[in-house]
């Protein structure tokens, strides 16, 4: 089969069976990618999600983008983008133009608090499965606990200053996390 064709199929099949966002998206794309296709190891599929955070866009889109041009260039990657959009374009249209007729009936409502029950629990998942490819070590742990904590006080905390407000964001998180792994010796990075 072309490739191109086989990268737009196979991120379509992920694409249509992905609801809650790219977190959602990585127990799904570690399957199609890492272990039937074979295109990308976890690792990479980890630090390909970790790249698709710090950049502009949805970070399925960027992951999408990142395998398929790794492996045919930049139409492999407009291939790859476009089969993963290309669904949630499709449902979205159908959702828009029926919801208001249905929002309304109790079944409907149920079947939503469902669906985002069962996206946290997938989002759950998402999580575990990148902490175990990215906490390799004492100081990526350490990283870890202290983001985290910054992060769990911008959101819990009400009426921050200005100042702390601000560095709880997620931007200036990552770059913190970013810097830090920088600064870190060598021989510490290299522990497992």
């Amino acid at each position: 089969m072309n490739i191109y064709w086989d990268l737009f199929l196979t991120f379509a099949r992920v694409g249509a069976c992905t609801f809650g966002g790219g977190y959602a998206m990585l127990p799904i794309l570690n399957r199609e990618i890492c272990e039937k296709k074979e295109w990308s190891t976890s690792d990479e599929l980890s630090d390909y999600f970790a790249i698709g955070q710090c950049t502009p866009g949805i970070i399925a889109v960027n992951t999408a983008t990142f395998v398929g041009q790794k492996q045919k260039g930049n139409l492999g990657g407009i291939c790859a983008t476009l089969g993963v959009v290309f669904p949630s374009i499709i449902i979205i249209t159908i959702v828009a133009a029926f919801l208001e007729q249905f929002s309304h009936i109790e079944a409907v409502g149920h079947a939503f608090a469902g669906i985002r029950a069962c996206v946290v629990a997938l989002i759950a998942v998402s999580v575990i499965k990148l902490g175990k490819s990215a906490i390799t070590n004492k100081p990526s742990f350490c990283i870890f606990m202290g983001i985290l904590t910054l992060s769990l006080f911008g959101v819990y905390v009400a009426n921050l200053p200005t100042m702390i407000s601000t560095l709880t964001q997620p931007v200036y998180l990552v770059l913190l996390a970013g810097i830090i792994g920088l600064l870190l010796p060598k021989s510490t990075k290299e522990k497992k």
